[in-house]
């Protein structure tokens, strides 16, 4: 829990593309749960040593807490006033960074080290304090987390050693990663040769260091494989045989893993189906080819000339969840992985639970998921380029249907050992549109809210109250809809928008019709003629810009010219 001190803003850059992790400071600032977060001012420097202890004692006490990861956190100050003031540890070229990181993990228990490693300049009186944000992974389950031998722990700020009955409930934990065990009767010669040499390319590509690439192109495939732990001892892994197996070994599987794709038609009926086996490391592709990723129009501003354009689904979002729909299924259950596509979305389907059981949970700040069901499978496709680890994938599937203005995805694990998600590919409520167009500074989980909202969705009582807080939503807790004044502009707005390509001819068309009678006109002459005849959602600004629009258009178009170059002073005649 916090330990109650106070805590100095700070200001940052809101678009320098770390804004989430300035946002966790400050929340970690706020609400400091010692046991997992420690703060420390290092302004000239600080022990390594001592980092090390922490890194132990915060892996395993995250672990005991039931938390993914902890922080160390140095630059800002552990007593007093809690404020950013800056620190000099290891200040310098990116080498000094990545040694520092190489010598944690010769020191810890299974070369464990930094899940990341942040470095931030938050701004103090003008100023700007370098900070560096440590983040370190739980105790693997079993495996408590040892410093040079010893294993550590907190006690209020100190550190001590950890206690034998915490060392005890870490060892009693229990983990088998599937994807890590031999698969009977596989080897070299199961896999797909094709396969190996795309992901020989891939892995080079994604290390990208000469020394690495001279390596594995001196290796044999065997011993490729072997490097990257998808082979022992001449046998193969499932992982590796998920990813790179011959399909016409498919049968060495007890369930030999399959991917469907379907194709409905706005009837519901089935128009196309494809059944896709391994090897799986290329079979996004193969599927993305087969999804109709139509274009798109829509109007996310009410006041918009012109209607935005866009595919139906993000590219990176459609190979994110297939990706981790192979990363994460169950295999032992035996189901099989589905892609069902609509008229107007996508649902995709694997078999096992959803491990974080929550999107609420997924989507909050300092989520990090707690470990992979499938460890093995999911390194090898961050090796391969599949994947990647480094963030939150879900996270970023729901930013970018954000950006879209689109519905955010709907998650659903009521049916057993199975997690469905599906995806939009359109606008399902233009009122919902508008308010995260006119609202850019709404967060995710608030955006999520008023998507459960727009779809008649149940939310909690208490996020109802934050949502009328807002003046965001009206209603009753079992009837919410969106604030009736968002809803009047909107519909006003709309109806202006889908009027506004005839109405802009109309208005020429009287401009031209008045200098047909009149011979020549001004401005002030055109502002009594249009005025009262455009919609009252407009401003009198607005209403003003709209009429020299319209009579440059009119002269871009040939129709009409003036006798002078100020708009204001000029008469506008009809062109000869």
């Amino acid at each position: 829990m916090g330990r109650g001190a106070i805590v100095a803003y700070f200001e940052y850059e809101k678009d320098d593309g770390k804004a989430e992790y300035y946002e966790l400071l400050q929340e970690l600032m706020e609400r400091w749960e010692y046991e997992i977060v420690e703060f420390k001012s290092a302004t000239g420097g600080y022990s390594e040593d001592k980092i090390g202890q922490y890194v132990s004692a915060i892996s395993n006490e995250a672990n005991l807490a039931g938390k993914q990861y902890g922080w160390f956190v140095l630059g800002v100050s552990e007593t007093g006033m809690r404020r950013p003031v800056g620190t000099g540890f290891k200040k310098g070229p990116g080498t000094l960074m990545e040694r520092f990181k190489y010598m944690i993990s010769q020191n810890t228990t299974d070369a464990m080290t930094f899940l990341d490693i942040i470095e931030l300049y938050p701004v103090v009186d003008g100023e700007p304090k370098r900070v560096l944000m440590f983040k370190i992974p739980a105790a693997v389950a079993g495996m408590p987390t040892e410093w040079k031998t010893r294993c550590y722990a907190r006690s209020g700020e100190s550190l001590i050693p950890l206690q034998q009955y915490k060392i005890d409930a870490i060892r009693n934990q229990e983990r088998r990663d599937w994807s890590k065990l031999l698969l009977s009767g596989a080897t070299i010669e199961s896999l797909d040769r094709d396969a190996i040499a795309f992901a020989r390319e891939k892995y080079k590509e994604r290390r990208n260091q000469p020394h690495i690439t001279e390596e594995v192109d001196s290796l044999s495939d065997e011993e490729f494989l072997t490097k990257i732990k998808l082979m022992r001892n001449g046998q193969v892994t499932n992982a590796a045989m998920i990813l790179l197996g011959n399909a016409e070994y498919d049968y060495l599987f007890a369930n030999a893993p399959t991917i469907m794709w379907r194709l409905y038609g706005a009837d519901g009926e089935l128009k196309d189906y494809t059944i896709f086996r391994i090897p799986f490391i290329r079979v996004v592709d193969q599927i993305s080819a087969k999804i109709r990723n139509l274009t798109y129009r829509y109007m996310p501003n009410q006041l918009s000339l012109f209607p935005k354009e866009t595919q139906q689904y993000d590219t990176w979002l459609l190979r994110e969840l297939l990706n981790n729909c192979i990363a994460h299924s169950n295999y032992q259950l035996g189901g099989r992985i589905y892609i069902n596509e609509c008229e107007e979305s996508i649902n995709i389907t694997n078999p096992g639970d959803f491990l974080p059981q929550t999107i609420e949970t997924v989507l909050q700040t300092t989520y990090s998921p707690p470990f992979y069901r499938n460890q093995l499978l999911t390194e090898s496709m961050v090796n391969f380029y599949m994947i990647d680890t480094a963030t939150s994938g879900i996270k970023r599937v729901y930013r970018i249907q954000r950006k879209k203005y689109f519905p955010m995805p709907d998650y659903n694990f009521s049916t057993a050992n199975q997690v469905s998600v599906t995806v939009y590919g359109k606008v399902m409520n233009d009122q919902y549109t508008y308010i995260l167009y006119e609202h850019p500074e709404l967060d995710l989980e608030t955006v999520y809210l008023l998507d459960q909202v727009q779809k008649g969705q149940s939310i909690p009582k208490e996020a109802v109250a934050y949502l009328r807080k807002h003046k965001l939503v009206e209603g009753r807790v079992n009837h919410l809809f969106l604030s009736a004044e968002v809803a009047k502009t909107v519909e006003g707005e709309a109806q202006y928008i889908r009027n506004r390509a005839f109405d802009d001819r109309y208005y020429q068309d009287m401009i031209v019709d008045y200098l047909k009678k009149f011979g020549v006109g001004q401005k002030k002459d055109f502002r009594k003629l249009l005025m009262d005849k455009f919609p009252d959602v407009l401003t009198e600004k607005q209403k003003e810009r709209k009429i020299l629009t319209l009579l440059s258009a009119l002269k871009r178009q040939n129709k009409i010219d003036t006798d002078s170059d100020n708009p204001r002073t000029c008469h506008w005649v009809l062109k000869k």
